[in-house]
Protein backbone atom coordinates (compact mmCIF):
# COMPACT_ATOMS: atom_id res chain seq x y z
CA UNK A 1 0.00 0.00 0.00
CA UNK A 2 1.53 3.54 -1.02
CA UNK A 3 1.16 6.50 1.49
CA UNK A 4 -1.77 7.58 -1.06
CA UNK A 5 -3.99 4.59 -0.75
CA UNK A 6 -4.97 5.05 3.14
CA UNK A 7 -8.44 5.44 3.46
CA UNK A 8 -9.89 7.19 6.60
CA UNK A 9 -12.70 5.68 8.53
CA UNK A 10 -15.82 7.68 9.14
CA UNK A 11 -15.68 10.60 10.87
CA UNK A 12 -15.03 9.80 14.78
CA UNK A 13 -16.11 12.55 17.54
CA UNK A 14 -12.89 12.10 19.77
CA UNK A 15 -11.92 13.96 23.51
CA UNK A 16 -8.69 13.71 24.76
CA UNK A 17 -8.83 14.69 28.71
CA UNK A 18 -6.12 16.05 30.68
CA UNK A 19 -6.50 16.98 34.51
CA UNK A 20 -4.45 20.49 35.07
CA UNK A 21 -0.93 19.74 37.10
CA UNK A 22 -3.04 16.43 38.48
CA UNK A 23 -1.08 15.74 41.71
CA UNK A 24 -0.06 18.95 42.47
CA UNK A 25 -3.33 19.95 41.94
CA UNK A 26 -4.83 17.51 44.69
CA UNK A 27 -2.16 18.23 47.26
CA UNK A 28 -3.03 22.20 47.14
CA UNK A 29 -6.60 21.43 47.03
CA UNK A 30 -5.93 18.90 50.26
CA UNK A 31 -3.92 21.59 51.45
CA UNK A 32 -5.06 25.19 51.73
CA UNK A 33 -1.60 26.37 52.86
CA UNK A 34 -0.43 25.25 49.63
CA UNK A 35 -2.59 27.31 47.40
CA UNK A 36 -0.43 29.78 45.03
CA UNK A 37 2.84 28.64 46.21
CA UNK A 38 5.56 27.60 43.46
CA UNK A 39 4.58 23.15 44.42
CA UNK A 40 6.49 20.11 43.09
CA UNK A 41 5.36 16.61 44.39
CA UNK A 42 8.40 14.41 44.48
CA UNK A 43 11.68 14.17 46.43
CA UNK A 44 13.87 17.14 47.50
CA UNK A 45 16.97 14.61 48.07
CA UNK A 46 19.78 14.53 45.91
CA UNK A 47 18.73 11.97 43.29
CA UNK A 48 14.91 13.25 43.28
CA UNK A 49 12.93 13.77 40.73
CA UNK A 50 9.70 16.23 40.17
CA UNK A 51 6.49 14.15 39.41
CA UNK A 52 4.47 17.27 39.07
CA UNK A 53 4.76 21.09 39.33
CA UNK A 54 2.24 23.32 39.86
CA UNK A 55 1.76 26.27 37.72
CA UNK A 56 3.27 28.47 40.14
CA UNK A 57 6.41 26.40 39.72
CA UNK A 58 6.15 25.97 35.87
CA UNK A 59 6.34 30.05 36.15
CA UNK A 60 10.00 29.20 36.91
CA UNK A 61 11.01 26.58 34.54
CA UNK A 62 10.12 23.80 37.11
CA UNK A 63 8.92 20.82 34.56
CA UNK A 64 8.09 16.85 35.48
CA UNK A 65 10.97 14.58 34.96
CA UNK A 66 13.37 16.68 35.87
CA UNK A 67 16.05 16.55 38.76
CA UNK A 68 14.85 17.91 42.25
CA UNK A 69 17.93 19.84 42.69
CA UNK A 70 17.64 21.75 39.26
CA UNK A 71 13.74 22.67 40.19
CA UNK A 72 15.52 23.97 43.55
CA UNK A 73 18.05 26.05 41.40
CA UNK A 74 15.48 27.24 39.21
CA UNK A 75 12.58 28.34 42.22
CA UNK A 76 14.38 28.20 45.46
CA UNK A 77 11.02 28.56 47.61
CA UNK A 78 9.60 25.84 45.54
CA UNK A 79 7.78 23.37 47.84
CA UNK A 80 8.36 19.87 48.14
CA UNK A 81 5.35 17.14 48.80
CA UNK A 82 5.64 13.49 49.04
CA UNK A 83 3.71 11.67 46.34
CA UNK A 84 0.66 10.14 47.65
CA UNK A 85 -0.15 7.72 45.16
CA UNK A 86 -3.09 5.88 46.50
CA UNK A 87 -4.97 9.19 47.01
CA UNK A 88 -4.20 10.04 42.94
CA UNK A 89 -5.53 6.46 42.17
CA UNK A 90 -8.47 6.94 44.01
CA UNK A 91 -9.32 10.69 42.45
CA UNK A 92 -8.79 9.55 38.90
CA UNK A 93 -11.42 6.26 39.23
CA UNK A 94 -13.78 9.31 40.28
CA UNK A 95 -12.94 10.55 37.04
CA UNK A 96 -13.12 7.73 35.19
CA UNK A 97 -16.54 7.21 36.84
CA UNK A 98 -17.73 10.79 34.91
CA UNK A 99 -16.45 9.39 31.84
CA UNK A 100 -18.50 6.04 32.07
CA UNK A 101 -21.43 8.05 32.18
CA UNK A 102 -21.05 9.41 28.66
CA UNK A 103 -18.84 6.31 26.67
CA UNK A 104 -17.44 2.31 27.12
CA UNK A 105 -14.76 3.10 25.03
CA UNK A 106 -12.46 5.24 27.21
CA UNK A 107 -8.63 4.88 26.99
CA UNK A 108 -6.49 5.97 29.84
CA UNK A 109 -2.83 7.60 29.29
CA UNK A 110 -2.12 7.64 33.26
CA UNK A 111 -4.17 8.63 36.21
CA UNK A 112 -4.69 12.03 35.15
CA UNK A 113 -5.60 11.35 31.06
CA UNK A 114 -7.53 9.72 28.64
CA UNK A 115 -9.50 9.28 25.35
CA UNK A 116 -13.16 9.30 24.78
CA UNK A 117 -14.85 7.86 21.56
CA UNK A 118 -18.58 9.45 21.96
CA UNK A 119 -19.34 8.92 17.89
CA UNK A 120 -22.28 7.17 19.65
CA UNK A 121 -22.83 8.08 23.44
CA UNK A 122 -24.80 7.01 26.02
CA UNK A 123 -26.95 9.92 26.60
CA UNK A 124 -27.00 10.43 22.81
CA UNK A 125 -26.00 13.98 22.85
CA UNK A 126 -24.81 15.08 19.30
CA UNK A 127 -22.67 17.43 20.40
CA UNK A 128 -18.67 16.09 21.20
CA UNK A 129 -17.84 19.33 22.22
CA UNK A 130 -20.79 19.54 24.79
CA UNK A 131 -19.85 16.42 26.21
CA UNK A 132 -16.33 17.75 26.79
CA UNK A 133 -18.20 20.83 28.53
CA UNK A 134 -20.13 18.62 30.38
CA UNK A 135 -17.80 16.44 31.87
CA UNK A 136 -15.13 19.24 31.92
CA UNK A 137 -18.18 21.03 34.98
CA UNK A 138 -18.65 17.17 36.65
CA UNK A 139 -15.31 17.30 37.30
CA UNK A 140 -14.78 20.36 38.69
CA UNK A 141 -18.01 20.01 41.06
CA UNK A 142 -17.11 16.33 42.35
CA UNK A 143 -13.59 17.02 42.23
CA UNK A 144 -12.52 20.24 43.50
CA UNK A 145 -10.51 20.01 40.29
CA UNK A 146 -10.44 21.65 36.67
CA UNK A 147 -9.86 19.49 33.76
CA UNK A 148 -8.44 20.75 29.91
CA UNK A 149 -10.30 19.11 27.04
CA UNK A 150 -9.48 18.70 23.35
CA UNK A 151 -11.91 17.67 20.81
CA UNK A 152 -11.30 16.71 16.79
CA UNK A 153 -11.99 13.66 14.60
CA UNK A 154 -9.16 11.96 15.38
CA UNK A 155 -6.63 11.01 18.78
CA UNK A 156 -4.07 12.75 17.18
CA UNK A 157 -5.25 15.86 16.91
CA UNK A 158 -7.58 15.68 19.83
CA UNK A 159 -4.28 15.58 22.16
CA UNK A 160 -2.88 18.76 20.44
CA UNK A 161 -6.57 20.50 21.23
CA UNK A 162 -6.21 19.64 24.59
CA UNK A 163 -2.97 21.48 25.17
CA UNK A 164 -4.26 24.12 22.99
CA UNK A 165 -5.56 26.49 26.23
CA UNK A 166 -4.41 24.86 29.45
CA UNK A 167 -5.04 24.96 32.05
CA UNK A 168 -8.68 24.75 32.41
CA UNK A 169 -9.46 25.22 28.39
CA UNK A 170 -11.10 24.26 25.80
CA UNK A 171 -10.42 23.22 22.11
CA UNK A 172 -12.05 21.68 19.42
CA UNK A 173 -10.39 20.94 15.58
CA UNK A 174 -12.38 20.63 13.45
CA UNK A 175 -11.74 18.41 10.08
CA UNK A 176 -11.96 21.37 7.83
CA UNK A 177 -8.98 22.65 10.58
CA UNK A 178 -7.02 19.82 10.77
CA UNK A 179 -4.69 20.06 8.51
CA UNK A 180 -3.78 24.38 8.76
CA UNK A 181 -3.52 23.32 12.44
CA UNK A 182 -1.09 20.67 11.91
CA UNK A 183 1.24 22.42 9.34
CA UNK A 184 1.23 25.59 11.68
CA UNK A 185 2.95 23.68 14.28
CA UNK A 186 6.53 23.57 15.42
CA UNK A 187 7.36 19.34 14.97
CA UNK A 188 8.21 19.67 18.97
CA UNK A 189 4.61 20.26 19.72
CA UNK A 190 3.55 16.65 18.02
CA UNK A 191 2.39 14.21 21.00
CA UNK A 192 4.93 11.36 20.45
CA UNK A 193 8.27 13.27 18.95
CA UNK A 194 10.59 13.69 21.46
CA UNK A 195 13.71 16.14 21.88
CA UNK A 196 15.50 13.62 20.36
CA UNK A 197 13.60 12.70 17.18
CA UNK A 198 12.92 16.33 17.05
CA UNK A 199 16.43 17.51 16.41
CA UNK A 200 16.71 14.44 13.58
CA UNK A 201 13.88 16.29 11.95
CA UNK A 202 15.56 19.57 12.25
CA UNK A 203 18.72 17.98 10.98
CA UNK A 204 17.15 17.07 7.92
CA UNK A 205 14.98 20.80 7.63
CA UNK A 206 12.00 19.61 8.84
CA UNK A 207 10.72 22.07 11.48
CA UNK A 208 6.69 22.64 10.71
CA UNK A 209 4.13 20.51 10.38
CA UNK A 210 4.28 21.80 6.56
CA UNK A 211 8.02 21.01 6.25
CA UNK A 212 6.75 17.51 7.07
CA UNK A 213 4.45 17.13 5.34
CA UNK A 214 5.64 18.29 2.35
CA UNK A 215 8.61 14.66 2.75
CA UNK A 216 7.46 11.70 0.69
CA UNK A 217 6.46 8.26 2.91
CA UNK A 218 9.90 7.02 1.35
CA UNK A 219 11.98 9.75 2.86
CA UNK A 220 10.02 9.57 6.03
CA UNK A 221 10.63 5.72 6.37
CA UNK A 222 13.91 5.49 5.47
CA UNK A 223 14.77 7.96 8.12
CA UNK A 224 12.47 6.96 11.09
CA UNK A 225 11.56 3.19 10.12
CA UNK A 226 7.99 2.39 10.59
CA UNK A 227 7.13 5.71 12.62
CA UNK A 228 7.97 7.40 9.36
CA UNK A 229 4.52 6.12 7.68
CA UNK A 230 2.53 7.45 11.24
CA UNK A 231 4.59 11.21 10.69
CA UNK A 232 3.42 11.17 6.91
CA UNK A 233 -0.69 10.72 7.69
CA UNK A 234 -0.37 12.96 11.14
CA UNK A 235 1.31 15.59 8.96
CA UNK A 236 -2.02 15.65 6.70
CA UNK A 237 -4.20 15.65 10.26
CA UNK A 238 -5.12 11.55 9.42
CA UNK A 239 -5.28 9.20 12.62
CA UNK A 240 -6.99 6.20 12.38
CA UNK A 241 -6.06 4.46 15.45
CA UNK A 242 -9.27 3.57 17.29
CA UNK A 243 -9.75 4.65 21.25
CA UNK A 244 -8.88 1.09 22.70
CA UNK A 245 -11.12 0.86 25.84
CA UNK A 246 -9.38 -1.17 28.81
CA UNK A 247 -6.64 -1.71 26.59
CA UNK A 248 -3.39 -4.56 28.05
CA UNK A 249 -1.11 -2.89 29.57
CA UNK A 250 2.20 -5.36 29.87
CA UNK A 251 5.51 -2.86 30.67
CA UNK A 252 7.34 0.31 30.88
CA UNK A 253 9.86 0.59 28.30
CA UNK A 254 11.92 3.30 26.50
CA UNK A 255 14.30 2.67 23.69
CA UNK A 256 16.84 5.07 21.08
CA UNK A 257 18.06 4.20 18.02
CA UNK A 258 21.45 5.92 17.63
CA UNK A 259 22.33 8.28 14.18
CA UNK A 260 26.15 7.20 15.39
CA UNK A 261 26.76 3.49 16.58
CA UNK A 262 28.14 3.36 19.88
CA UNK A 263 31.46 1.72 19.96
CA UNK A 264 32.64 2.25 23.34
CA UNK A 265 31.32 1.08 27.04
CA UNK A 266 31.20 4.46 28.38
CA UNK A 267 29.40 5.53 25.64
CA UNK A 268 26.75 2.63 26.25
CA UNK A 269 26.83 3.36 30.15
CA UNK A 270 25.25 6.46 29.55
CA UNK A 271 23.26 5.56 26.87
CA UNK A 272 21.78 3.01 29.36
CA UNK A 273 21.84 5.66 32.12
CA UNK A 274 19.43 8.11 29.81
CA UNK A 275 17.25 5.00 29.43
CA UNK A 276 16.84 3.90 32.91
CA UNK A 277 16.12 7.77 33.83
CA UNK A 278 13.14 7.67 31.52
CA UNK A 279 11.62 4.54 32.64
CA UNK A 280 12.11 5.51 36.26
CA UNK A 281 10.92 9.00 36.25
CA UNK A 282 7.55 7.64 34.50
CA UNK A 283 7.53 4.73 37.49
CA UNK A 284 7.76 7.35 39.99
CA UNK A 285 5.53 9.88 38.73
CA UNK A 286 2.39 6.96 38.07
CA UNK A 287 3.68 4.98 41.34
CA UNK A 288 4.88 1.95 40.15
CA UNK A 289 7.87 -0.55 40.09
CA UNK A 290 8.56 -4.12 38.48
CA UNK A 291 10.74 -6.97 39.33
CA UNK A 292 11.61 -7.67 35.55
CA UNK A 293 14.47 -5.98 34.24
CA UNK A 294 14.88 -6.10 30.39
CA UNK A 295 17.63 -4.69 27.75
CA UNK A 296 17.01 -5.12 24.08
CA UNK A 297 20.71 -4.11 21.83
CA UNK A 298 20.13 -4.18 17.93
CA UNK A 299 23.62 -4.41 16.19
CA UNK A 300 23.93 -1.98 12.89
CA UNK A 301 23.32 -5.62 10.59
CA UNK A 302 19.73 -5.01 12.41
CA UNK A 303 20.78 -8.62 14.46
CA UNK A 304 18.20 -8.14 18.00
CA UNK A 305 18.89 -9.63 21.42
CA UNK A 306 17.23 -8.89 24.59
CA UNK A 307 18.00 -10.30 27.97
CA UNK A 308 16.30 -10.17 31.64
CA UNK A 309 15.87 -10.49 35.07
CA UNK A 310 13.96 -10.62 37.27
CA UNK A 311 13.93 -9.96 41.41
CA UNK A 312 11.82 -11.16 43.87
CA UNK A 313 11.17 -7.77 45.49
CA UNK A 314 10.49 -4.78 42.99
CA UNK A 315 13.07 -2.58 41.64
CA UNK A 316 13.96 0.07 44.58
CA UNK A 317 15.21 3.12 42.58
CA UNK A 318 16.77 4.26 39.21
CA UNK A 319 20.21 3.60 40.46
CA UNK A 320 19.30 0.01 40.92
CA UNK A 321 17.50 -0.43 37.28
CA UNK A 322 20.86 1.36 36.01
CA UNK A 323 22.58 -0.99 37.78
CA UNK A 324 20.97 -4.38 36.71
CA UNK A 325 20.67 -2.53 33.46
CA UNK A 326 23.97 -2.19 32.98
CA UNK A 327 24.89 -5.58 34.38
CA UNK A 328 22.89 -6.98 31.75
CA UNK A 329 24.42 -5.98 28.99
CA UNK A 330 28.45 -6.81 30.06
CA UNK A 331 27.31 -10.24 30.96
CA UNK A 332 26.00 -11.13 28.22
CA UNK A 333 26.28 -8.17 24.94
CA UNK A 334 29.31 -7.18 24.25
CA UNK A 335 30.29 -3.87 22.09
CA UNK A 336 32.45 -5.60 19.40
CA UNK A 337 31.10 -4.45 16.24
CA UNK A 338 28.77 -0.88 17.70
CA UNK A 339 25.43 -0.59 18.80
CA UNK A 340 22.15 0.93 16.95
CA UNK A 341 19.77 0.62 19.50
CA UNK A 342 19.26 0.57 23.24
CA UNK A 343 16.18 -0.10 24.99
CA UNK A 344 15.20 -0.28 28.92
CA UNK A 345 11.98 -1.95 29.93
CA UNK A 346 9.95 -3.01 33.47
CA UNK A 347 7.81 -5.44 33.42
CA UNK A 348 5.70 -7.85 36.18
CA UNK A 349 4.48 -4.16 37.87
CA UNK A 350 3.06 -3.33 40.89
CA UNK A 351 1.79 0.04 42.53
CA UNK A 352 1.90 1.72 45.68
CA UNK A 353 -0.27 -0.32 47.59
CA UNK A 354 2.31 -3.59 46.46
CA UNK A 355 -0.88 -4.61 43.89
CA UNK A 356 0.97 -7.06 41.99
CA UNK A 357 1.47 -6.83 37.94
CA UNK A 358 -0.43 -4.33 37.20
CA UNK A 359 0.25 -3.36 33.73
CA UNK A 360 1.55 0.07 31.90
CA UNK A 361 3.04 1.09 28.69
CA UNK A 362 5.39 4.48 28.65
CA UNK A 363 4.88 5.51 25.00
CA UNK A 364 7.65 7.15 24.36
CA UNK A 365 7.79 6.52 20.79
CA UNK A 366 10.93 6.49 18.68
CA UNK A 367 13.64 8.99 20.05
Amino acid sequence: MTGDEQQAPSIRKIIHVDMDAFYASVEQRDNPDLRGLPVAVGGARARGVVAAASYEARRFGVRSAMPSVTALRKCPDLVFVRPRFDVYRAVSAQIREIFARYTPLIEPLSLDEAYLDVTVNIPGIASATGIAEMIRAEIRAETGLTASAGVSYNKFLAKLASDHRKPDGLFVITPAMGPGFVESLPVGRFHGIGPATEARMKALGIETGADLRARDLDFLERHFGKAGRHYYWISRGIDNRAVEADRERKSISAETTYDKDLTSLPEVEAALSDLAGKVWRHCERHGYSGRTVTIKVRDPRFNEVTRSRTLREPVSGGAELLAIAVELFLHSLPTAGGIRLLGVGLATLTDGDGEADRQLRLALGPA
